[in-house]
């Protein structure tokens, strides 16, 4: 055995900084990348942000207190293809995208008040009900509150884990079972539906028999098991079968999700929007512009004074100490790369929204019912992109549509969404409820060929109930 040295060369791949740096900007949503660009003016000296004013429903500059681009969507008549479909204009996590309804009147502050969250709505409702001292009690409820609306922790439990007292726990608990959506808090659908039982009472609608099969006769109801609730209750079949479609009709149980009273007759005109990443506007009849919003919110340039600086330290470097001339390069030269990620990142979602523009053109003519099959695979290899540059690229980012509705980019690639629609306007339509097998029986005559269980996942997906439950 012998110890000797050799060179030897060998070809590897190495990930540059430059593009680890690249590829982390890109990935990054709205409200991360305006925190990483505050983190960036707070750190480098050399970075200076020029703000602008923007809309706040479609982030678009603003002119004075008025956005044009809002006033020229008022203004034009903005096709409605999916007007027919019952859709709910709740976003983000609907999956119906059929556009809302345009009105002559359009007021953007009214969606503006829309962008505080529900957990914010009911603690700012219960700062007004409550003593200061009872806050953290409404915080640790309000956080314990899951998608539908209900309680996760039962109330010794919140006691213990704040160390107050249970009835002070079980007084915060009522304030906030009294504020809208009606049953939010509830720690079960029996107390849920209860809470809106007595809700409507108090409004003059009225079912007597309502409240005391939910109360003691739930399972049953799921059943279809009138005749059994019609014995032990004393009730005649009619009375039951009045109190199965009341509870049907007009209950919600899932009140987080409905945002409203719990009468699903009346429609409040409730909607969440989030600043979208891009807007994408009719031009013509069949033709569509793409806009990056990005660069109108904001623009970054190098202050005045280093580049003055960098440009003295090119003609008389001998003026500098070597610090200094590590200090203005190296800061000079981050920012130059921070700009640079900043528009490759515009520049990126330009291209593959462009594309996709192109390819889904029908469905932003016709609505959902005309969405393609499109992967991001797809994408990326038309557009010369590895597919993970297409996936960070519209990975939490959101995109408004001529109809003025905010979705995410995922949506494009979810073909099961007009599949769902489909399913939604079956549900609504039922004379009798469906189930999930006649539901796939329906959608194999119109063409439309997936399994039961596919049925069963989309339509829990929409949160609609089984059929014993409708």
């Amino acid at each position: 055995m012998e110890l000797t040295q050799e060179v030897s060369a060998q070809m590897g791949m190495k990930v540059s900084p430059r593009l680890v740096a690249a590829s982390y900007i890109l990935e990054l949503s709205s409200q991360e990348l305006q925190q990483a660009i505050a983190q960036e003016l707070a750190e480098n000296p050399a970075l200076e942000l020029l703000e602008k004013e923007t809309c706040p429903v479609c982030g678009g500059p603003l002119q004075g207190s008025i956005c044009p681009a809002c006033l020229s969507q008022q203004k034009a008549p903005i096709a409605n293809p999916d007007s027919d479909i019952d859709g709910s204009d709740d976003y983000v996590g609907d999956l119906s995208l059929s556009a809302p309804p345009v009105e002559d009147d359009f007021d953007p502050f009214t969606q503006v008040a829309a962008q505080m969250s529900l957990s914010e709505r009911l603690l700012n409702d219960l700062q007004a009900m409550l003593p200061a001292d009872d806050m953290p009690i409404a915080t640790y409820l309000v956080g314990n509150l899951n998608d539908n609306g209900y309680l996760q922790c039962s109330v010794e439990e919140a006691a213990h884990q704040l160390d107050v007292p249970v009835d002070a726990v079980e007084r915060v608990l009522a304030a906030l079972q009294s504020l809208e959506p009606i049953g939010i808090g509830a720690r079960d659908l029996r107390e849920c539906l209860l809470i809106q039982i007595a809700y409507l009472e108090g409004e003059g609608i009225r079912c007597p028999a309502a409240a005391a099969i939910v109360r003691s006769h739930l399972q049953e109801l799921a059943e279809h098991k009138y005749n059994k609730i019609a014995s032990e209750l004393g009730l005649t079949l009619e009375e039951v079968n009045e109190a199965s479609e009341f509870i049907r009709r007009r209950l919600n149980p899932y009140p987080a999700q409905g945002y409203g009273t719990p009468d699903p007759g009346i429609n409040e005109n409730r909607s969440s929007i989030v600043l979208p990443d891009v807007i994408i506007t009719q031009a013509e009849k069949d033709t569509f512009e793409v806009e990056v919003i990005e660069s109108k919110r904001f623009f970054l340039r190098i202050t005045p004074l280093y580049q003055q600086l960098a440009a003295r330290l090119e003609q008389e470097p001998d003026r500098f100490t070597d610090d200094e001339k590590r200090h203005i390069r190296q800061y000079v030269s981050r920012a130059k790369l921070f700009i640079a990620n900043i528009n490759q990142r515009r520049q990126t979602l330009q291209k593959i929204t462009e594309y996709i523009v192109e390819a889904q053109k029908d469905f932003l003519l016709h609505g959902i019912r005309h969405l393609k099959p499109l992967t991001r695979a797809a994408v990326a290899y038309h557009l010369g992109m590895h597919e993970s540059t297409v996936s960070r690229a519209t990975a939490s980012k959101y995109v408004m549509l001529p109809s003025r509705k905010v979705i995410p980019f995922s949506d494009f690639f979810t073909a099961s969404l007009s599949v769902m629609d489909v399913i939604k306007e079956l549900i609504a339509s039922e004379t009798s409820p469906l189930t999930d097998q006649e539901i796939a029986d329906e959608l194999a005559r119109r063409g439309i060929v997936i399994a039961r269980r596919t049925v069963a996942k989309y339509r829990e997906q929409l949160g609609i109930l089984p059929s014993s439950l409708r």
